[in-house]
């Protein structure tokens, strides 16, 4: 089993709350990679090509490192809706997937330059928006104001109001890191997980 260093390469909170749950030391490091959608890209070739772009990004620069990288990417009937930034987007966002079933596409990647172990992952969560009134999505955001979550979805918290379902095979995914498969790739790299 490896003794290699494990760092994140993400800045979101919510991912590194996530990993925090496995119990393992691990680092923090921005990955610095341009989120913008090349011309015609899919959905869930976006959310795949970013995740393993910012695993690759980190990794380079900390070569004997297990590096984690993720994405997430919303996809409403094949348009990927990203993070809002801003009220007005988020309540656009929420008007248009009310109603809807969008797929939230959470892919991950785990990287190390050193011995050259690369894997890549896609989980993919169905959720089904409820019909909601402007009165609601706008309670909804006032209260959350999640701005930085893609497609304005913030299920972990009162988003979850929004919602009429959810169909995943890997819960945390919808929060923004699969940790089933994260798990998975890490145990296939020789990270010790559940050691005594």
């Amino acid at each position: 089993m490896t003794s290699r260093p494990l760092i994140l390469g993400s800045t979101s909170s919510y991912r590194r709350e996530l990993l925090q749950r496995l119990r393992i030391p691990f680092e923090v490091a921005a990955p610095d990679v341009d989120e913008t959608a090349q011309p015609g890209e899919r959905p869930p070739e976006l959310a795949r090509r970013l995740a393993l772009a910012k695993a690759r990004a980190v990794a380079q620069r900390h070569p004997s490192a297990l590096v984690i990288g993720s994405d997430q990417v919303a996809d409403l009937g094949g348009e990927a809706l990203g993070k809002p930034g801003t009220h007005e987007r988020a309540v656009e966002q929420l008007r248009r997937m009310r109603g809807r079933t969008v797929i939230f596409r959470t892919a991950v990647a785990v990287v190390c330059v050193e011995t050259g172990f690369e894997q890549l992952d896609m989980a993919p969560v169905r959720v089904r928006f409820r019909e909601l009134g402007d009165a609601e999505i706008e309670t909804y955001l006032r209260a959350e104001t999640p701005y930085d979550c893609a497609g304005s979805a913030k299920s972990e918290g009162l988003g979850i109001a929004l919602l009429e379902s959810i169909e995943s095979d890997d819960p945390t995914a919808l929060v923004g890191l699969p940790l089933i498969r994260t798990t998975r790739m890490l145990r296939a790299a020789g990270l010790a997980l559940l050691q005594a």
